[in-house]
């Protein structure tokens, strides 16, 4: 049973919360309808913000949104400008009053939505698949959850058929309700068709009694873990971002391993060791084939000291 039923929905209301809290009353199929629209709006609308999780509150003329997310700079704005408009709009699709409230989440690397979604993005920008969800496994390990399973399926690098791969770390115990599992489904979609991510991240186990509002049990979780300080840009960012690296940061496409052209040790023009302005391989008057200048083995017009201009051995 723990292998075929969602794992989130299996421990509602014995160590997790739900993600709408209200009372419904005769208008209830409405509201559960007006949520799902909420969610798919903030979904498009704030494509690149890393949200995890919405929760959403009702009272009688207020709708509460929270957001929590692993980069809430981009969510906020320029001076709140962002979260203003997004009010507005909010208010528009509802028809009530709208409230925001926006939860950075410390470790994103441990939250499934978040891994799922980066994965889904770098397949999309034709990053191998199997690179990608190794990096997001090792992230994840190194952040301190318990194990992670991740399944990948749809035609994988294009494949004629489509076919189901699975990787995994530590352990995932699903039929075990106590212990805290997140799970995950992201879709790529790639030029190929749909490929499909499952994500299960296991944080440990509760013991004792937890508050089941989803937001209590953020706050607890980040309580719990410590975690360092992370900016707004947190996770999978291209700028150069956390450990959970996309495209174009660090190592891989930043400028950490060459030196610039400045003169430095690999090819500046201002004269390193091997292709340098005046270096001592190839330089304008360097050692070995020198310019105008002459070096010792081949000088030009100057005349090095085994070869003279007329290219023979100098004559005594």
């Amino acid at each position: 049973m723990g292998q075929k039923t969602n794992p989130i929905g299996n421990r509602l209301g014995i160590i997790r919360g739900w993600e709408s809290n209200w009372y419904g009353g005769r208008d209830y199929a409405e509201k559960v309808v007006q949520d799902e629209k909420i969610r798919i709006y903030l979904m498009a609308r704030i494509e690149k913000g890393g949200i995890a999780h919405i929760v959403i509150e009702r009272t009688l003329k207020r709708v509460t949104v929270t957001i929590q997310t692993s980069r809430p700079g981009i969510i906020i704005g320029k001076g709140g400008q962002e979260v203003d408009r997004i009010r507005e709009e909010l208010k528009k699709l509802t028809k009530m009053e709208v409230q925001i409230n926006i939860m950075e989440i410390r470790k994103p690397e441990l939250d499934a939505n978040i891994v799922a979604e980066s994965i889904a993005k770098q397949i999309e920008a034709r990053i191998n698949y199997r690179r990608a969800i190794k990096m997001a496994i090792q992230s994840t390990m190194r952040s301190g959850a318990e194990g992670i399973k991740v399944r990948i399926s749809g035609r994988l690098n294009g494949a004629e058929m489509a076919r189901s791969e699975e990787y995994k770390d530590g352990r995932t115990p699903l039929h075990t309700f106590r212990v805290d599992i997140d799970y995950s489904l992201r879709e790529a979609q790639t030029v190929f068709g749909k490929i499909g991510i499952k994500c299960w991240i296991c944080k440990g186990e509760v013991y004792g009694k937890r508050e089941l509002t989803l937001n209590a049990g953020a706050d607890q979780a980040t309580k719990n873990r410590g975690g360092r300080d992370q900016r707004p840009g947190g996770f999978a960012r291209g700028e150069g971002g956390s450990d959970f690296r996309e495209r174009g940061s660090g190592r891989e496409r930043g400028s950490n391993d060459r030196p610039e052209r400045g003169g430095g040790a690999g090819r500046g023009p201002g004269g390193g060791p091997n292709r340098g302005g005046g270096g001592a391989n190839r330089g304008g008057g360097g050692a070995n084939r020198g310019g105008a200048g002459g070096g010792a083995n081949r000088g030009g017009p100057g005349g090095g000291a085994n070869r003279g201009p007329s290219g023979g051995p100098r004559k005594k």
